[in-house]
């Protein structure tokens, strides 16, 4: 199997065994609680994005709109990986998080600041930390709307409430890292390229002061891939996949993801 274009496969447990290591929220009168944030960009990614969540009960409704990150490899959509870190500091790293000094925060140095996975902003089914490394139900390319709403596990639901909540995109263009740190494996898995894995979006959310979001309500289940902004210009990257016992091929994982996407927009339209 040529190298170049194959998938390597990581442990399944690598990310989510992890421990990654603002404002309170208000409850409005309906019961109902907004948070917001701003995803700047980390590790020279120069992307965009911003996150808005409304939560009643356990709830939640998300909304992201992101752009500029790494956008294909191979010819396909880049798997962008997304959680809701918790149980850090609550911030998002600052240059000074890269002890090792090769100009990339890892996601291991970054642990401190934003914490361990609380959620997985998948776009269908498990929404938990065991979805993590499932790339069939990541956000997909350079620039995306994902929007869903699901049930929201306890501890990410504290951890926002405390302002400690933190949004995390990983997935890096491998050639836009320090020359020494592109030829680095990931800190998850020695299999991957550093790039793969390492955090390219971070925001904290805070407490939103809007009682609706901006442009009207979200829909549910759908990531609908804007235009790309900026390509992969690396054929090396290497893909990690995981989510329980799940192992796909190469072709299988980007195909299926962007089978699930046009499906999941379809039958929302057609409601």
């Amino acid at each position: 199997m040529n190298k170049k274009s194959a998938l390597l496969i990581a442990p399944a447990l690598a990310l989510a065994a992890m421990t990654f290591s603002s404002g309170a929220a208000m409850a409005a009168d309906n019961g109902t609680s907004t948070f917001e944030t701003n995803l700047g960009a980390i590790n020279g990614s120069n992307a965009t994005g911003s996150v808005w969540i409304t939560l009643t009960g356990d709830q939640a409704t998300v909304t992201e709109n992101v752009s500029g990150l790494a956008a294909t490899f191979n010819g396909a959509a880049y798997p962008h990986a997304q959680h809701i870190h918790i149980d850090g500091a609550g911030v998002c790293p600052a240059p000074s998080a890269d002890t090792s000094g090769d100009g990339v925060i890892s996601t291991t140095e970054g642990g401190p600041s934003y914490g361990k996975i609380g959620t997985t902003l998948s776009t269908s089914g498990d929404t938990s930390d065991k979805a993590a490394l499932d790339l069939a139900v990541a956000g997909m390319g350079a620039s995306y709307k994902y929007e869903r709403t699901f049930t929201m596990n306890a501890e990410t639901i504290a951890s926002m409430k405390a302002g400690k909540a933190v949004v995390v995109v990983h997935g890096l263009d491998p050639a836009t890292l320090p020359a020494a740190a592109q030829k680095e494996m990931s800190d998850l898995a020695p299999t991957l390229p550093l790039a793969a894995t390492s955090p390219a979006l971070c925001g904290t959310l805070a407490v939103s002061q809007m009682a609706a979001m901006p442009g009207g309500a979200p829909g549910t289940g759908v990531t609908t891939a804007l235009a790309p902004t900026n390509a992969s210009t690396s054929p090396d990257v290497a893909w990690f996949v995981g989510g329980g016992a799940l192992v796909l091929a190469a072709g299988g994982a980007l195909a299926l993801g962007r089978k699930r996407t046009v499906a999941a927009h379809k039958s929302t339209v057609a409601k």
